[in-house]
């Protein structure tokens, strides 16, 4: 059995935040290649690539582990990822009708709650989770967190505002389809955590043949994969249709130097985009008794730091003071809610232990 420790885990959460807050920067520097082609690169090494090369170096017996798993596991998985890549699909483009402040904010928000109730309906062991020792303290936790992800959000709002009133114009904005679009990219988004978990028995397979803290990386590939399928097929298309394939050839549209560039920053930004989960698998294991409140956890870090990247960059410099004061308390909320819940599951991780 793999020590636990959800002090170390929720440190884990944190740092896969953090990658995930920013896997979408690069794309800032990548000069003239279309939306469709850095997707096509990052998608590659997000949900392929990246995965297959740290499942082979961190489980031992990857491809044995893969071979011998139920194969209902197996297609489940595969076809709840291939759904998850719809969400990324519809997330991706609602930042460009509404913003990436308020993308994240309805989107993940929407994850985190759904992501994290569903799995433990659907085993039917609600109950069992939410009266366990220290559960109170963690549910506490959870509701702040709700609560900062939704304060996030107002304070995202009133920036876009205060940016629209400075600017004197509407700065292209559709919010009634980007709101449609980020609603439906959460739901789908959830939808990922419901195949990492309906994959669990490759990762305890993975577990009893050595791979300890790194089990869930024998999960995860399986979940990318179909997301990448279902991306791959519609940006090939998409691509094609428009014409912008010819960009994936050196020298056709832009110079060598530049041509890997793009490809690296691209490259860069799948990985970032990976590493989320590969702290998302290790913080996990961590959690113990409480993997519940990963989910809710993990998309909660990921919204605290994509507002902190936001301040270092300047984007909230004109701001108006009651904005940045709301955001703020946004920020502080969360960080309490990630407070209260790490000490919720310490508490109920001892008393659980020391019941054994």
């Amino acid at each position: 059995m793999v020590p636990t420790n959800p002090v170390i885990g929720t440190g884990l959460h944190a740092i896969g935040g953090m990658s995930a807050a920013s896997c979408y920067t690069p794309f800032q520097k990548v000069k003239s290649w279309s939306w469709t082609s850095f997707w096509i690169v990052q998608a590659l090494f997000a949900w392929f690539l990246v995965p297959l090369v740290i499942g082979m170096i961190t489980v031992p017996d990857f491809f044995g582990v893969l071979r011998d798993s139920p194969s209902h596991i197996l297609w489940g998985a595969f076809i709840l990822g291939g759904i998850y890549g719809f969400g990324g699909m519809s997330f991706g483009f609602s930042i460009r009708h509404i913003g990436y402040s308020l993308t994240y904010t309805i989107s993940i928000g929407l994850s985190a709650v759904i992501g994290t109730l569903v799995p433990v309906i659907i085993n039917g062991t609600m109950v069992e989770y939410f009266s366990r020792p220290g559960s109170n303290i963690v549910i506490l936790g959870m509701v702040l967190s709700i609560i900062g992800v939704g304060l996030t959000g107002w304070a995202g709002f009133r920036k876009e505002k205060d940016l629209v009133s400075l600017n004197g114009s509407a700065l292209n904005f559709n919010m009634k389809k980007g709101l449609i679009l980020a609603v439906i990219g959460g739901l789908l988004s959830a939808v990922f955590n419901i195949s990492l978990e309906y994959g669990q028995p490759i990762a305890d397979l993975a577990a009893q043949r050595g791979a300890g803290n790194f089990q869930g990386n024998a999960k995860t590939i399986v979940s990318t994969a179909g997301c990448l399928t279902v991306n791959l097929v519609w940006f090939l298309i998409l691509g094609f249709r428009t014409k912008t394939m010819k960009e994936f050839i050196p020298g056709r549209t832009v110079g060598t130097k530049r041509y890997v560039m793009n490809f690296l920053l691209s490259a860069l930004a799948g990985t970032l985009w990976f590493m989320q989960f590969l702290f998302y698998g290790l913080g996990h294991v961590q959690m113990g008794n409480f993997q519940f409140i990963s989910w809710v956890l993990h998309m909660s870090m990921l919204i605290f730091f994509s507002y902190i990247v936001g301040v270092i960059v300047k984007e909230w410099k004109k701001v108006s003071k009651p904005t940045y004061i709301i955001l703020i308390v946004a920020l502080l909320t969360l960080v309490l809610s990630f407070i209260i819940m790490t000490y919720g599951s310490v508490i109920g991780e001892r008393a659980l232990n020391s019941a054994i």
